[in-house]
């Protein structure tokens, strides 16, 4: 079970690292151009949730009785990772 909650926790980190992508994206996008900053985010979210849902599926595949320790964990790491972003982001500012 120990080894499930930490491959979630490596999931939910590996599941914010599209985001971050997707944030840094933005910033190279010109006013002019057709790939627009909400589109960049929202490739980000899709290739994140992607991620997120191939691991638990692979997961409930591979040991079907230690889904819900790893989804729990995956979902901690991505949003403790987020906020830890954010904050870092309003510290700097």
């Amino acid at each position: 079970m120990a080894l499930s909650i930490i491959l979630g926790l490596l999931a939910g980190f590996v599941g914010f690292l599209p985001l971050l992508g997707a944030l840094r994206l933005t910033k190279k996008v010109t006013t002019t151009s057709n790939f627009s900053h909400m589109s960049a985010l929202l490739l980000g979210v899709l290739v994140s949730f992607l991620l997120l849902f191939g691991a638990i599926l692979t997961c409930k595949l591979v040991a079907p009785d230690l889904v819900f320790p790893f989804g729990v964990a995956e979902v901690a790491a991505l949003s403790v990772t987020a906020i830890i972003f954010g904050v870092i982001k309003l510290v700097r500012k």
